[in-house]
């Protein structure tokens, strides 16, 4: 379906459980037929493992922060303040999207806007995300995706680090990785963005795809 209207929402600094909880009641709403949906939001310090994580990939919990198992595919990954997390709860079948389309939508957004602050963005065969540098030493992942569908519509989505404070990956193997770093748009400009300017070009490029 062409034209689909879809209401971003931007939800600021929040906690992770309940974004979580808000997610699962939009994605009753849209299976029922309500406007689909895209939050954007930072979060409070929190560890997250997908469904199929390895508990291992946990190397320490840092004081005042939890790891939660969720639904969603994918292993372990940090959500900080610095870090876009965009959720879209949308319906597949509207879009006509298969879930792999999906998701290489979503990695194609990520690449697009950070093209934009000068950053090439890729795939890596084998793992979801946008990596930098592929295929050297000094690949690393800026934005980490792990999604789930039920009944055609989708929630969670894609964190991309902005001005992340990337100290919050040393207490894991993220996304279970032990031989790849992480990295931030911050990190690869040399000094911090405008978040708002991230989130204009995330949703202008996002819904620039999905229509």
């Amino acid at each position: 379906m062409m034209g689909n209207v879809i209401n971003i929402i931007d939800l600021g600094l929040t906690s992770y459980r309940e974004t979580w909880q808000l997610q699962l009641d939009a994605v009753g709403c849209v299976q029922a037929g309500a406007q689909e949906r895209v939050y954007l939001t930072e979060h409070r310090p929190v560890y997250t493992l997908g469904k199929h994580g390895h508990a291992e990939n946990m190397l320490r919990l840092p004081a005042g922060s939890e790891c939660i198992r969720i639904e969603r595919g994918g292993d372990i990954t940090y959500h900080g303040p610095g870090q876009l997390v965009v959720y879209p709860i949308i319906s597949l079948r509207s879009h006509s999207l298969g879930v792999k389309q999906y998701v290489d939508l979503l990695e194609e957004t990520v690449i697009r806007v950070i093209a934009r602050f000068g950053i090439k963005g890729e795939r890596v065969d084998g793992a979801t995300g946008v990596w930098i540098d592929v295929g050297t030493p000094r690949e690393r992942k800026i934005c980490a995706i792990g999604v789930k569908v039920s009944q055609a519509v989708t929630m969670h989505g894609f964190a991309l680090n902005v001005n992340t404070d990337l100290r919050g990956f040393s207490a894991i193997n993220p996304c279970g990785f032990v031989d790849k770093g992480v990295t931030s748009i911050a990190a690869e400009v040399g000094g911090a963005v405008d978040m708002q300017v991230v989130k204009d070009y995330i949703s202008e490029t996002l819904m620039s795809l999905l229509n």
